[in-house]
């Protein structure tokens, strides 16, 4: 039963022949997670969603959705603080699970990252063809979309480039593309909060009635999908072994993202079902939509170019997070060790471009809209395994002292373990059926190489 072996915590805290340099602070972090979560899911989700689930009650999605992700933090912060290694809940699950469950939490996590960064990329796409018309600049429609004939559309290129435009920019070391990070999030949260103050005085308290149009029901499948909109904070555990002093700033930077977004998911929903009738929201881009309604056109113009700014931040921290993970699985050898090798500024070139190439894949080629579902059960899987993780990390005796601890212990990483499972019950069938035939192709792979050739034999 070695499979079940489990790594040591202290031999994870030495110094590695690979190891990453330690440059990001506390404020970087939260940055690093605003960026990875205000992006498609605050400029479409509130419309869409409201529209065919929640009504205006989707704050109450949204504040359901942040609840469960907020006890998932708190349990990511505690095992970010204990090991401050890169590899995320991949990692966790090594130390307290043993390798089977790392794996296919790894699998799990490559699945969100992968699809969300891809999905993204293509929301990306559409809003930067939009922006170029209104230069008239004009892209051929066969060259604006996945391989879609009967569409008219053979490959998504603004997809692909931006993709691997991020990809290039991340071979140049963490401390740059944070650099970029932290603009991008300055720009698109001005836009955001440019919104909630225009359109404040816009609100009808008419739309808001009926509130729950669709019922409880309604609210709860509304929270499994709005729960995309918070997909990335996870990615800022990725960033354990570059952060200085993690026991303090990875705490600070996981759940201080979390409390920032889910505040502008709020302001931005009450606004949004106020400003328009959430019957008439059903469409691509609600919150341009919803100003120009109200002939606030100008507003709108710099909502879009939030939209471009937004979606490249959410890019790049999910194609950091996958490229970390990849870089993991290399230095573990459960994968092949080229994954795990670093450029001459400590970033790890291999792992970038690969994840890259396949994202980019996915992005030009391969319409993503039924696959997004997927995306948030590899996130909810991985939520699962870490927050019932974390009752068997404090059976530990050998963990540092002096990191963060989850308050109401065992209370609130129960409530999240359940909270997980509950929506991921929401998802459907189809979702269910194609994410069990994901990960057989990992088990798959997992019993071809990994076992072979893991450092844990």
């Amino acid at each position: 039963m070695n499979r079940l072996r489990k790594k040591n915590i202290h031999d994870l805290l030495e110094k590695k022949d690979v190891q990453l340099k330690r440059t990001l602070g506390g404020f970087d972090l939260i940055m690093l997670g605003v960026g990875a979560i205000i992006g498609t899911g605050i400029f479409i989700l509130p419309g869409t969603v409201a529209a065919l689930h929640s009504g205006p009650a989707i704050i109450y999605s949204f504040i359901i959705a942040a609840i469960v992700c907020s006890f998932a933090a708190m349990c990511y912060s505690e095992f970010a603080s204990s090991v401050p290694v890169t590899g995320s809940a991949y990692t966790y699950s090594y130390t307290v699970f043993g390798e089977i469950v790392a794996w296919i939490v790894a699998w799990a996590l490559v699945l969100e990252y992968g699809l969300a960064g891809a999905s993204v990329a293509t929301g990306w796409s559409a809003y930067f063809v939009s922006l170029l018309e209104g230069f008239h600049i004009t892209i051929p429609q066969a060259l604006t979309g996945p391989f879609q004939p009967q569409e008219g559309t053979y490959v998504n290129l603004p997809a692909i480039i931006i993709v691997l435009a991020l990809a290039f920019l991340l071979t140049y070391g963490m401390k740059e593309s944070a650099r970029l990070n932290k603009i991008m999030v300055f720009v698109k949260v001005f836009v955001i909060l440019l919104f909630i103050v225009v359109g404040f005085f816009y609100v009808r308290p008419e739309n808001w009635q009926p509130f729950m149009p669709y019922g409880w029901n309604g609210i709860f499948s509304g929270a499994a999908l709005v729960f995309f909109a918070y997909l990335g904070f996870d990615a800022v555990s990725a960033a354990a072994e570059e952060v200085k002093n993690p026991q303090k700033n990875m705490p600070i930077g996981i759940i201080g993202s979390l409390l920032v977004c889910t505040g502008l998911y709020i302001a931005v929903s009450l606004v949004l079902t106020g400003m328009v009738s959430y019957t008439e929201l059903n469409v691509s881009d609600p919150v341009s939509f919803a100003m120009g309604m109200v002939n606030q056109n100008w507003v709108a113009g710099f909502i879009s170019l939030g939209a471009i700014a937004g979606m490249i931040t959410v890019i790049l921290v999910l194609l950091y997070g996958g490229t970390r993970l990849l870089f993991a699985l290399g230095r573990d050898q459960l994968l092949p060790r080229s994954m795990s090798k670093l450029n001459a500024r400590n970033t790890p070139v291999f792992s970038t471009w690969i994840f890259a190439i396949l994202v980019a894949f996915c992005a030009g080629f391969i319409p993503l809209s039924k696959l997004a579902e997927m995306a948030n059960l590899g996130t909810l899987l991985a939520f699962t395994i870490v927050s019932i993780g974390v009752l068997f990390l404090r059976k530990n005796n050998t963990i540092p002292t002096g990191g963060f601890k989850v308050p109401l212990f065992p209370v609130i990483p129960i409530l999240s373990f359940v909270l997980c499972i509950f929506l991921m019950m929401q998802l459907s069938n189809q979702t269910l059926v194609a994410s069990a035939i994901w990960f057989l192709i990992g088990i798959i792979i997992y019993f071809a190489y990994g076992k072979r050739h893991s450092l844990m034999k």
